[in-house]
């Protein structure tokens, strides 16, 4: 795939997604740098919930900064 039609490709799709087919199936996605970005920051919002969910109601435990 030739870089010219890649870019092609992707501004047609105007900011979205596009599907990439082989044989009428899903090959891949392309999806513009920005939204993928915006894609991982959620992932990790939504990792980061997890975490404080599986966390909550545990003992506090108290720690001195000058004790470590």
């Amino acid at each position: 795939m030739s870089r010219t039609w890649a870019m092609a490709v992707l501004q047609q799709g105007h900011g979205a997604p596009v599907v990439i087919l082989n044989h009428d199936e899903p090959a891949f996605y392309a999806v513009p740098a920005e939204m993928y970005e915006r894609l991982m920051d959620r992932l990790e919002d939504i990792e980061l919930t997890e975490i404080v969910r599986e966390r909550e109601g545990q003992p506090e435990i108290e720690v001195d900064i000058d004790d470590l």
